[in-house]
């Protein structure tokens, strides 16, 4: 599931391939993939129009055009991806975007359980972010713990909650944990202020990592890097790791690292 570094990468290769170029043409291969707006509307909001410019909010991506702003969601499967306009067409290309230049965006998703909005204005686009908590690379400490705090549930479902944190995902959110030596399931209200402390500097030095790779990356060092393991071992201590589900999620951690009562 594409995470925060995921859509930042998405971010960057958007503004590559088509930031400040015109778009010439939308092709609508899979309407089930907007929401909100037609084919037709799409097509003639955004045809003669320049992207302007690229923001991303949490896992949600915007690309302004000095009128309708186009938003993606990538939900479990979606990316996004720059070609030429006679590249061959693959099966989840389900919006593509021909850009000045002769190059071509393509909005691909397997899945198609998010996609595309087209807001008219900024009112619009602040209504659809409004139940999104601040984004996780841009939150000040005061603020992430405060959230933490007045919370009841699981840290890790508070982490992956967009409404509190935008842009934590499953990988994010078990790899964040384990480096702060806390277990998943501790309750988000218990943490000691050290807890929140370390976890916040855990989860910036994860993101910019993680960013710089353009997603959470399997590394060695990384629980990422062995959750997949056939009899997965803690990459720090060498113990087995422990699996479950926690509000539908796979969930990952050592016992050992993360021990009761953390």
């Amino acid at each position: 599931m594409p995470e925060l570094p995921d859509v930042e990468g998405f971010r960057k290769v958007l503004e590559s391939c088509a930031k400040g170029r015109v778009v010439r043409r939308v092709d609508v291969r899979d309407t089930g993939v907007l929401h909100g707006v037609s084919a037709r509307r799409l097509r003639d909001a955004l045809e003669g129009r320049r992207f302007t410019g690229t923001e991303r909010h949490g896992k949600w991506l915007l690309a302004r055009t000095g009128g309708p702003t186009l938003m993606l969601h990538f939900g479990m499967t979606g990316r996004l991806v720059c070609a030429r306009p006679d590249d061959a067409v693959e099966a989840h290309d389900r919006v593509l975007f021909t850009v000045s230049g002769e190059r071509q965006l393509r909005y691909r998703d397997q899945r198609k359980l998010q996609g595309l909005w087209l807001p008219d204005d900024d009112f619009e686009v602040a209504r659809m972010l409004d139940r999104q908590g601040p984004d996780a690379m841009a939150v000040e400490r005061a603020d992430f713990e405060a959230a933490l705090s007045s919370r009841r549930g699981s840290v890790k479902t508070v982490l992956t909650d967009q409404t509190v944190l935008a842009g934590l995902g499953n990988l994010l959110a078990d790899e964040v944990l384990w480096r702060a030596r806390l277990r998943p399931g501790s309750r988000a209200g218990d943490l000691t202020e050290a807890d929140r402390r370390r976890l916040y500097t855990q989860m910036r030095r994860t993101l910019r990592s993680a960013v710089a790779a353009g997603c959470v990356p399997p590394r060695d060092s990384w629980l990422t890097g062995h959750r997949d393991d056939p009899a997965p071992t803690c990459p720090r201590c060498g113990d087995p790791l422990r699996r479950t589900r926690m509000a539908g999620r796979s969930t990952v951690w050592c016992p050992r690292c993360q021990p009761d009562g953390s």
